[in-house]
């Protein structure tokens, strides 16, 4: 059987930090579907909770986002 080199073998996503928070449109760019799905995936619990950093600005856990896209 051949062996799959590396480059070939899943790759982590580089666009996602491993650790830290990142902004809906960082997340849309991985997960593609548009703003309003997302948020009511969010609101279902199909997509993880989101955290409010300040009055205007909502982000998510990377290792959350991870987690859903299976990396």
């Amino acid at each position: 059987m051949p062996r799959v080199s590396e480059s070939k073998q899943k790759q982590s996503n580089p666009e996602l930090p491993t650790i830290g928070f990142v902004r809906l449109p960082q997340i849309l760019r991985v997960y593609p579907v548009c703003a309003a799905t997302w948020w009511n995936m969010v609101k279902d619990g199909r997509a993880p909770k989101a955290y409010k950093l300040g009055p205007r600005t909502t982000a998510w856990k990377a290792a959350d986002i991870r987690a859903l896209i299976g990396e």
